[in-house]
């Protein structure tokens, strides 16, 4: 029985050889193997995604049993034609190899989707090799007071590089986010899907600085490339320019992102220039201490050099703020944001961010689309990955019911400033006027998660999930707010809904006391959604009157569906210039 096994085994093993099976086979994987060497190498060298190789890899193994079936059938000379089981056989392979690729990609689209947020990764769950982020650069100096320097290096490498074309470069909100903090490469690269960091430090000592940069593959946390520079510090912007170009044209090699221009609107003070860096820094904090402080400091830097076309940009946004957070009335707030960000284009005609911080004027307090919507135009035109530019348009979308539109500027946005929390509320607030509320709820339960004391986000999560019909839940939302501006808005609505209304009527009253002069809007809404609309459009126009910012938000805004029959607020809706149907979802 052995030797008959044998003999069998040898007679298959013949036939295998005289078909040339085997050659192939081993031909094959012989090619295969020096293709993937190949491979490997020139993705190495290019930084390509490991992604192609892994396809690669897949694609020749489901080669293998194709070439092993034509070595069957055309291996042997005697053996030309192509037979009805061998094209059933090869086409079977092809689906089975087809489904395999799909299966694979599928499944690996899958999971990364599953395992990235989607409010802070709203392209490519892959980052894009031409993509980078600078961090803020360290102060080493022994008194610690080089840090607005540092800061200033750091900005000015990434003004430099985000004007690259085919470079993505994280906007300084997110790229900053991780300032003092004590965070790895490999995490601040998936917060904000980038292929490449730049990180640095910044140490004097007496009339001298010692400046280094280094460039890191996130991939692996390769050093990629790392310069140390010392120089006098007789001249800080020719040795900040200086050092910028270096940088630039090493990452330009490394990245091949393109040429770069430098930006428009500087200074060349030193002082002026650091009081304008310290005002950054301000701004982001948008407490009314902060925005004081920072237009103190905005002023003091246009004293110093009057054609400083960023301060009179920025200024005008540290207006814009304390306007919107209530710290300015509306008119006198709004009225000198307009003329400070026109003085900036009278200046610097090619600033985005004046051209976006006219927009917003034009949408929040004088409520002319049109206008708005020609200015964000210009800002784009400039530079169309513009963050707040892009916020901006998004608002607009939105507020004219725009949602697709909005959710697209918004998400573009993020691809450039992914940790920005104004952006990621915007989005939020977009699906919530869409009646998208699953999405909505996702969307500031993360930003809740991310920035715990975010101004507004746990009123908008519970009017979301007031329109989903869970009440307790949205009052415990609302109680646990800090912010008494929260609980006063939102309290006599949730407490309603609640089914406790001796406790909405108070709240109502004390709703109407604190915030009749000013913020009419919410009163209104409250009115609404008792279904009371003589009150509620008695209301609505007072808010017309106080120029109420909160405005730009009705369109969709499910409070107050309870009017959408009624041909008054629609007439409401048209002298506003606002969609009339704002409520498809709902």
């Amino acid at each position: 029985m052995t030797d008959a096994n044998e003999g069998e085994s040898e007679s298959t093993w013949a036939r295998l050889t005289r078909r040339k099976v085997v050659q192939w086979g081993i031909a094959y994987a012989a090619g295969a193997w020096g293709l993937l060497q190949g491979l490997d190498y020139v993705t190495d060298t290019f930084h390509w995604p490991e992604r192609i190789q892994q396809l690669s890899t897949l694609a020749l193994l489901i080669g293998l049993p194709i070439a092993l079936v034509l070595a069957w059938y055309h291996g042997d000379k005697g053996h030309r034609r192509v037979t009805r089981t061998e094209l059933a056989i090869l086409t079977l392979l092809f689906l089975l190899g087809g489904g395999l690729f799909w299966r694979y990609e599928h499944t690996s689209e899958t999971a990364n989707v599953a395992a990235s947020p989607t409010t802070t990764a709203p392209a490519a769950v892959i980052a894009d090799h031409n993509s980078i982020a600078v961090l803020p650069f360290v102060d080493m100096s022994p008194e610690k007071d080089q840090e607005y320097m540092a800061d200033g290096m750091a900005e000015e490498l990434l003004n430099l590089l985000a004007k690259a074309p085919d470079l993505k470069v994280i906007a300084r909100t997110s790229s900053f986010a991780f300032k003092g903090k004590d965070v790895d490469i490999a995490e601040i690269a998936s917060r904000l899907n980038v292929a490449h960091v730049l990180e640095g430090s910044v140490r004097k000592s007496g009339n001298k600085v010692r400046i280094t940069a280094q460039l890191i593959r996130t991939a692996d946390s390769t050093h990629l490339w790392s310069q140390t520079y010392d120089r006098p510090l007789d001249d800080i912007f020719a040795v900040q320019d200086e050092i910028a170009d270096a940088i630039a044209q090493a990452l330009q090699i490394q990245l091949k992102g393109g040429s770069v221009d430098r930006r428009e609107g500087g200074t060349q003070n030193l002082e002026a220039y650091q009081l304008y860096l310290r005002a950054a820094n301000a701004l982001n904090q948008s407490s009314k201490s902060s925005l004081d402080a920072a237009g103190d400091d905005l002023k003091q830097a246009i004293k110093i050099d009057p054609n400083y076309g960023r301060a009179w940009s920025q200024l005008s946004l540290v207006v814009s703020t304390k306007a919107d957070y209530g710290y300015l009335a509306p008119r006198e707030g709004y009225e000198q944001a307009r003329q400070l960000a026109q003085r900036a284009l009278q200046l610097s005609p090619d600033l985005a961010e004046a051209h976006a911080n006219l927009m917003y004027v034009h949408l929040t307090f004088d409520w002319d689309w049109a206008a708005a919507e020609k200015e964000g135009q210009r800002a784009l035109a400039i530079d169309p990955t513009d963050p707040w530019a892009l916020q901006t348009a998004g608002i607009l979308s939105y507020t004219l019911g725009r949602s697709d539109d909005a959710e697209r500027q918004l998400r573009a946005a993020l691809v450039r400033d992914p940790l920005n929390n104004y952006t990621i509320w915007n989005l939020g607030k977009t699906y919530y006027l869409a009646g998208r509320f699953t999405e909505a709820e996702a969307v500031f339960r993360k930003l809740l998660e991310m920035a715990p004391d975010f101004a507004g986000t746990r009123g908008a999560l519970a009017r979301t999930l007031l329109a989903q019909d869970k009440p307790e839940v949205a009052l415990a939302i609302v109680q646990q707010d800090v912010n008494e501006g929260t609980r006063a808005v939102l309290l006599p609505i949730v407490l309603q809904a609640a089914g406790r209304q001796v406790e909405a009527d108070e709240a109502l009253k004390a709703l109407i006391a604190q915030w009749a002069g000013t913020d009419a809007f919410f009163v209104a809404e409250t009115y609404a959604y008792r279904g009371d609309h003589d009150l509620a459009l008695q209301w609505l126009e007072r808010a017309y009157r106080q120029k109420d910012i909160s405005l730009v938000g009705i369109v969709g805004e499910p409070l107050f569906k309870n009017l959408y029959e009624d041909p008054r607020f629609n007439a409401f809706l048209r002298k506003m210039k606002l969609p009339e149907t704002p409520w498809p979802a709902t």
